[in-house]
């Protein structure tokens, strides 16, 4: 049975959504594709996990201090939709990849387009980080959570990235 809890970011409230101890959903508001309100079951006790690990490593991350999320995930979709959020977890901090890229790293390079939708779809926001991926000349296309919020996130991650993290590549 899903539980929820909201709270607040940088980016603007964000609606944490477990099942059990583990993270199933982490939604921007107005954001597209954000299942309806039902889904995130019933108010959570923001003291419980994992609510408590995510808003801290949330906190981390965004005060430039966290790079990495470890927390328990459940990502529910198809099973090529979670093959491409788990290569979105390995898209390097402060960097970027094309959604063609994206396809060539699954083993698909024909498949750019399904990853953009699954890319939209990605349940997890910025823990499970899409806004790292961008179009093929690197402009920021589609955001589920609206291009402002992508460039904040990317620029945000930019000037946070060590000078080691940066030579990384995908």
């Amino acid at each position: 049975m899903n539980t929820h809890v909201v709270i607040d970011s940088p980016v603007g409230p964000l609606t944490l959504v477990a099942d059990g101890p583990e993270l199933v959903g982490l939604y921007m508001a107005q954001q597209r594709h954000r299942p309806e309100e039902e889904t995130f079951g019933t108010p959570g006790d923001p003291g419980d996990e994992p609510f408590v690990s995510v808003a801290s490593q949330l906190r981390d991350y965004f005060a430039g201090d966290l790079h990495e999320f470890e927390l328990p995930l459940k990502l529910k979709g198809t099973e090529f939709q979670r093959s491409v959020w788990d290569a979105l977890t390995r898209i390097p901090y402060g960097e970027t990849v094309s959604y063609g890229e994206l396809a060539v790293e699954l083993g698909n390079p024909a498949a750019s387009r399904a990853v953009g939708l699954a890319n939209g779809r990605n349940p997890i926001g910025i823990i499970v980080p899409c806004h790292r991926v961008v179009g093929s000349t690197g402009s920021l296309t589609g955001y589920g959570g609206g291009i402002e919020r992508k460039r904040f996130l990317l620029d945000f991650e930019r000037s946070h990235q060590s000078a080691e993290e940066s030579a990384v590549l995908f």
